[in-house]
Formats: C-alpha cells, structure tokens, sequence
C-alpha cells in the first residue's frame, strides 16, 4: 500500500479530539487508509451495514479500538447517537473516524450534532510526493491522481475516469440532491470541462443552458461539494486598480479534465490549446494538497487585475504570503521572472516562485525559478519543520 503523507496528520487529530472526519472524493483512497488504522469498520451505505452497528453499538461503544464509519452521511440517525456517545466521556479521544464522499451533507450533520467534537481533514487523490515510481511521476499530470485512474495502471486511463463521471452524474449527484435533469447535468459537466482554469461565469453558462444564473451558481455548489471542481477566489487587495472578483474555475483532479476534453495521452495533451491551462490548475491542486497534509492553516487566492496583472496562486500562510506562478516551460525566461516580481509588489508578496518544467531550478528561500518537486520541498522544510 501506498503511504499517504495525510496519515501522521489525521493520527494527530485523533489523539487530540474524540472523531475525526476524512473526507474527499469517492475512490481516493479514504476506505483504504482508514482500514489501515485498524479499528471497527462499517459501511453505512449498506442496510446490513446499519443494522450491524445497530445491533452492536453497546459493544462498539465498550471497546477501545478505533470505530471507522463509512459514508456517514447516508445514514443521518448515526449522527446525534455520536453526539451522545462522545459527551458522556468527553476526555477520551481517538474513537471515532467518520468518512464522507460529499461535504455538504456531511457538513450539514457534523454543524448540527458534533460541532465542536471533530476535526476534520481532507485526502486528495496521490499527489507527486506519494508516489515513489517514476513511471507514476510521470503520468500524474495526464491521468490524475486517483489509485484506480490509471497513475498505478497505465491502461485504466481514460477509461476509468468516464465510468467514474457516468456513475457520479447519473447516481451520486441526483442522489445528493443535485436537481438537474441528466442531460442538464451531462451538459454542465462539459461545459465546466470546457471552462478549467477560466474566470466564473454563471449568466454566461446558465444562458447556455436555458437555466438562471442563480440555479447554475446552486448546481456548482454541488460539483463542489463532490470535490470534483475547486472555486478558487480572487485576492482583494487594496492598490489603485480595477480588480477581477469573480472565483476561478478548476477541476481538481487533471485526469477527470482530460478525459471529459478527450485526451488520450501526454502527446495529445501537449497539442491543446489550452494545455496551459491545465498545467497551471494541476500545478495549483499539488501544492494546495500538499499543504492540506502538514496541518498548517492557509488560504488560496488568485489575483487578476482588468489591465491583466495577474498570479495564478496567491497563498496567505501564518501570515506570509506567497505568489506563485505557473508556466508550461522547461526554460522560463528573466521576463516572466520580471513580471512576477513586478506583481508580487503589487499585493506585498515576501515569496515568489516561477513554476515550471525547468531540470535547473534556482533561487532560495523567498524567490526563485522552481519546478514543482523543488517548490514541494521548500514548503515541507519551510511548515513542516516550523
């Protein structure tokens, strides 16, 4: 089994809170890595499932092991027996693991009954420091991150990432909540396929679709919410020029993009016209991912004036902030250097990395020309050893 650089984090919050809930999207591994703590397992999208816990919950709640429940969300009733069991022994830690695939219904539970008795934290499909194979490494960008999507198998992609849009459009979502009829659905998907790594527009895409633009901002919320598509919002900062506020739109896994865009391998993907597009929002899930893992607390931001200054990721961390750019070269130039530290001013950065392709990375510890192992490193020396 793969090791997953969230596993000593989600040990600390469980020593340190009586539940944790690991959450993310279906098939990244939660199941896997929660049964790797040993412990008490339950699927509670299965009735028998249910009934088991049901039936045994006196003994679960006597024993000392770990009690791991999957898919919570499915079953709502689990919720305030939670709360009870957790305020009648509120000094001991580390009892409950609670997993969801879709945050707002589990959120939903979680703000109702046990606010203030979780922690919770977030697993990604494998992000690069995962994976110790080259050959991984290298299809990573293409094929995602997700174990079944074809990063441990190469003949999976794009196969499995069609499936696994059927199965969430067609079940999971309307399951959820998500309103729409399929063909709305399908079509929205692809439209959102169409508009990675663009600035949001809700009327634009809802005039396509025959639908308001507050009904379409209410369908997002749950491609959201399924951890399919992140809004990444604009940096507002305080200088004398016109700013874009709008969010920008990203599909967090490359591979689910690349599939829905019809790309079949690294070739074609280098043939896009927006295959810069799509290394920049790869680019930004990494490091996001990457930063989720140390347990630091941070917000990501892009930055965009109307006179098209921009950075593509603007990182507020214990209170430094950090501008990073994306680009699709393995030799950037002084320019793009230029105009980076030229925007940097602008927003007050104290960090500031170029982000491409380059053999050569170079620069220290506040500014440089990094590809994204080096820039993963800086940020595990710089937060991991704080």
């Amino acid at each position: 089994m793969i090791s997953r650089l969230i596993h000593p984090h989600l040990q600390e919050l469980l020593a340190a809170y009586p539940a944790a809930a690991l959450v993310g999207p279906r098939q990244s591994g939660k199941t896997t890595l929660a049964q790797s703590l040993g412990g008490i397992y339950f699927d509670l999208e299965q009735e028998p499932e249910r009934l088991r816990l049901d039936l045994e919950w006196n003994d679960v709640l006597a024993s000392d092991r770990l009690v791991v429940l999957d898919e919570a969300q499915t079953w709502p009733d689990v919720f305030p027996r939670l709360r009870g069991a957790i305020d009648s022994e509120r000094g001991r830690n580390g009892r409950f693991l609670i997993l969801g695939s879709v945050s707002p219904s589990l959120m939903t539970q979680v703000s109702e009954s046990l606010a203030g008795r979780l922690a919770l934290v977030e697993l990604t499909p494998f992000l690069w420091p995962e994976l110790e194979s080259e050959a991984a490494r290298q299809r990573l960008w293409l094929c995602g991150g997700f174990p079944g999507g074809g990063i441990l198998e190469a003949r999976q992609y794009p196969r499995w990432q069609r499936d696994y849009l059927t199965l969430l459009t067609q079940r999971d979502l309307p399951s959820w909540g998500l309103p729409a009829r399929p063909q709305t659905t399908d079509r929205l998907v692809r439209m959102l396929a169409a508009m990675h790594g663009q600035v949001w527009n809700a009327s634009q895409v809802g005039k396509s679709l025959g639908l308001s633009y507050h009904t379409v901002n209410s369908y997002l919320d749950y491609f959201v919410g399924a951890f399919l598509v992140r809004r990444l919002q604009s940096y507002q900062a305080n200088i004398k020029k016109r700013l874009v506020k709008s969010p920008k739109l990203y599909w967090r896994d490359s591979g689910l993009v690349h599939s829905l865009l019809n790309v079949t391998d690294r070739r074609a993907l280098l043939a896009q016209p927006w295959v810069g597009s799509s290394w920049e929002g790869f680019v930004i899930e990494q490091i996001i991912g990457f930063l989720s893992t140390l347990g630091r607390h941070f917000e990501p931001y892009y930055f965009r004036t109307s006179d098209q200054h921009e950075v593509d990721l603007v990182l507020e961390i214990e209170g430094e902030l950090w501008a990073i750019e994306a680009k699709l070269t393995a030799s950037p130039s002084p320019a793009q250097m230029g105009r980076l530290d030229r925007v940097s001013e602008m927003i007050g950065a104290s960090r500031r990395f170029l982000v491409s392709q380059t053999p050569d990375p170079s620069g220290d510890e506040t500014r440089g020309s990094y590809n994204l192992p080096s820039l993963i490193e800086l940020l595990r020396r710089r937060y991991l050893l704080s």
